[in-house]
């Protein structure tokens, strides 16, 4: 017999969490008719100024199956947690977690951009990414390099080796969910290996709370920015000398102006 859940839950504080997070961010999102073009990131939104789109596309997930998964593969590789005695731990965890959410995001954004630019695939201007997939991949890398005889267990029916798991679920997920994001997977395991070797390395809780402290300042201020939220008490100071003359077009004697409902031409994909 397995382990009583509030002793799994003692275990894996962080990943516990972590999940209690995800689940009501899902909640709120589902009450509040909130769409996935509403909390997710895309190359367009990302070049526009929405940053803070980095953070809670990680955290949002469209539909309780895609949150189930995520979560089931979560608890899973959450043993991670108990395993302080080959060097990971809750501080390895909550400090790389950190790291695998924003330089997954990002990796996913430049290869958009090299996809959109050198390739000239517009479509990928507009694939909006949400979902926790990058993490969870990163560490099913991270698990599969550090204990390559742990397993991975889905729904508590399905269990992979780890050391196949991310490329097994690479496939899988890509063939059984075409809405799933093959980069934004491979993304988490290419940072999970780049941690796992030793590539992405030095994190510690100073580094860990710089860091944090500079994602919560950037997210605030990208959404002051872009009107995301209305930060009336922060006042974001304009860069342009009005002492210099003004250049702008002539308005139009009808005032009106064309406007092009970009929601409808938007992709989701699920990460």
């Amino acid at each position: 017999m397995g382990k009583p859940l509030f002793i799994e839950i003692w275990q894996k504080p962080a990943t516990s969490c972590i999940i209690g997070i995800c689940s009501a961010v899902w909640f709120y999102i589902q009450k509040n008719n909130i769409g996935y073009a509403n909390v997710g990131i895309s190359y367009e939104t990302a070049a526009e100024g929405h940053y803070w789109r980095l953070i809670t596309s990680a955290f949002s997930h469209i539909s309780v199956l895609h949150l189930v998964f995520n979560m089931s593969a979560l608890w899973s590789i959450g043993e991670v947690e108990q395993l302080g005695h080959i060097g990971l731990g809750v501080e390895f965890y909550l400090h790389y977690t950190l790291v695998l959410v924003v330089l997954s995001g990002l990796l996913v954004l430049g290869a958009y951009h090299i996809l959109i630019q050198k390739f000239k695939l517009e479509y990928f201007r507009r694939v909006t990414s949400v979902g926790y997939s990058c993490v969870v991949f990163g560490w099913m890398t991270i698990l599969a390099v550090k204990q390559p005889s742990s397993k991975l267990n889905l729904f508590g029916v399905l269990s992979l080796p780890i050391s196949f798991a991310p490329f097994e679920s690479l496939i899988f997920t890509s063939i059984i969910v075409p809405q799933a994001s093959f980069l934004g997977h491979l993304s988490g395991i290419v940072v999970g290996y780049s941690i796992a070797w030793g590539l992405i390395h030095g994190m510690n809780n100073y580094w860990a709370l710089s860091m944090l402290g500079w994602i919560i300042l950037v997210a605030v201020l990208s959404m002051k920015r872009t009107g995301a939220v209305d930060f009336s008490f922060i006042k974001i100071e304009s860069v342009a000398d009005p002492s210099l003359p003004t250049v702008g077009f002539p308005t139009s004697g009808t005032g009106r102006t064309l406007q092009v409902d970009i929601q409808s031409a938007r992709v989701s994909d699920l990460v």
